[in-house]
């Protein structure tokens, strides 16, 4: 398997060579914990996600997403932001694909499942809010959990 590299404002980072839609989900239990996966690829903790793929919506991923990486079916309820920083390029060692940032981050509420760790996530936990920012995570992950978690009546655009 290869390695997941992000670069931000980086001079020596490749140059981005593909743009992919992508969603991140903020999934949180009645406890208001969230959703975190542990991933494979950089050992790093993150919100479930992935690329959108043809023939599918912006919800459908997400909650595909969500149930492959972590075993938990979901229900998406809202926006959080847009993020599509150029500035933020993600490097994936297995294929040389380089690709600017572009993600959709939503909101969900569990449906059902158990967590359970995927080729994709290593470990799969319901956090608390005020332990997630201290976990090793990419500084694009932990600005999209601080917006998240600051409640913006607007969705953010970036």
């Amino acid at each position: 398997m290869g390695r997941r590299i992000d670069y931000y404002d980086d001079p020596n980072a490749p140059k981005a060579n593909s743009l992919v839609p992508s969603v991140n989900v903020v999934v949180t239990n009645d406890k208001g914990e969230i959703l975190m996966i542990r991933r494979t690829d950089n050992d790093n903790w993150a919100l479930p996600g992935g690329a959108i793929d043809l023939g599918e919506s912006i919800a459908e991923a997400a909650i595909r997403e969500t149930k492959e990486e972590t075993g938990i079916d979901c229900e998406i309820t809202g926006l959080v932001g847009l993020y599509s920083d150029p500035k933020h390029v993600i490097h994936y060692t297995s294929n040389d694909e380089v690709r600017q940032e572009f993600s959709i981050l939503l909101t969900a509420r569990p449906t059902g499942g158990t967590p359970r760790p995927s080729a994709e996530s290593r470990d799969v936990l319901w956090i608390a809010p005020k332990e997630v920012l201290s976990a090793k995570m990419d500084r694009s992950m932990r600005m999209r959990l601080t917006h998240y978690m600051e409640h913006s009546r607007q969705p953010i655009i970036c």
